[in-house]
């Protein structure tokens, strides 16, 4: 007899709308599913930044231990929050198709910026609102990647903690005096809330793997892992392996600044990747391009040449800053 399928995920509301996507995709091949809420402590502690917290898989340990406890049967995750290394006893069962990879700035119109230019006019994904004359703007962001990266780009600027969900972030920046806050835009396009004034970041590299949802099962649960294997999207599964390796062989995690990319474009995959000092001063990248069928190791040979080629002496900084 088929079983229900227990779905773990957090209470959020874009943690809720990735798992209802998982539920449908296992609804669509025939299996029964119900969704599980669990609370994860970065959704209890909302004020201490993620970077200081010191544990990578925040957003995902308390549902690994209930998928090792048999509380639930799947645990569905954005992929950028997920260690590299999975627990003990935990396989990653999906990949779904991949939304925007993209940052998305968020940003206040206030007299004089309204001045410049309306919050719905002819928009560039480059450098607007903001130049790098602007020294007195505040920008709001927890993630040390892309603090690192706006600093680099706006050294003047200033870099506030904005911690919680979605909606608490949107609201907090509502009632802030911030010029405006850094979003993942697939998490804001999911469930329907990316303002309008807002716009892609089109010069900032993505953390790896985000845009990106995965499904964890535990290793003995052959018939939920076929299950979930129905909806794997390989080239996106693909993508977000090598990113993922690339952030492994620097031994990174939510602490440190680095991101990755992979776009399979004419049957070859192309890569990028770098990595900052916690102040953006420094910058070290790379870019790579093999054909699909020679790129399983290509995330680790690009952190190898990182490191030989700057990396090296920004991941020391930043171990020995700690």
């Amino acid at each position: 007899m088929n079983k229900v399928i227990r779905i773990g995920t957090r209470e959020s509301q874009l943690a809720v709308w990735q798992a209802t996507q998982v539920q449908n995709l296992l609804a669509q091949h025939g299996f029964a599913a119900e969704l599980v809420y669990i609370k994860s402590e970065g959704d209890i502690d909302l004020k201490t930044p993620l970077y200081e917290m010191g544990v990578q898989g925040i957003f995902t340990r308390s549902l690994d231990i209930a998928l090792l406890n048999d509380r639930i049967d799947i645990a569905v995750h954005s992929m950028k929050d997920v260690p590299t290394q999975l627990p003990k006893g935990i396989i990653t069962a999906s990949v779904l198709k991949r939304a925007s990879y993209k940052d998305l700035l968020v940003y206040k119109i206030d007299a004089e910026a309204g001045n410049r230019q309306s919050a719905t006019g002819n928009l560039k994904n480059s450098d607007f609102p903001f130049t790098t004359d602007d020294s007195r703007l505040t920008i709001a962001t927890s993630s040390i990647r892309r603090k690192a990266q706006w600093l680099n780009r706006y050294p003047h600027h200033t870099i506030d903690n904005l911690r919680g969900n979605v909606n608490t972030r949107l609201k907090k920046l509502a009632e802030s005096p911030w010029n405006g806050a850094i979003f993942a835009a697939a998490g804001l396009e999911r469930i329907g809330l990316r303002p309008e004034q807002s716009v892609e970041l089109d010069w900032m590299l993505p953390a790896p793997a985000q845009g990106a949802i995965v499904v964890a099962c535990r290793e003995n649960s052959p018939y939920v892992f076929e299950a979930c294997q129905l909806f794997n999207d390989e080239p996106t599964a693909l993508c977000t392996a090598i990113e993922r390796d690339f952030l492994r062989a620097l031994l990174g995690g939510c602490s440190t600044p680095i991101s990755a990319l992979a776009n399979i474009v004419n049957g070859q995959v192309h890569f990028e990747g770098n990595i900052l000092s916690l102040d953006g001063k420094e910058k070290a990248t790379i870019e790579k391009t093999t054909a699909i069928n020679n790129s399983n190791n290509l995330g680790t040979i690009a952190a190898k040449e990182l490191l030989a080629n700057g990396g090296q002496a920004i991941a020391d900084q930043i171990r020995n800053g700690k």
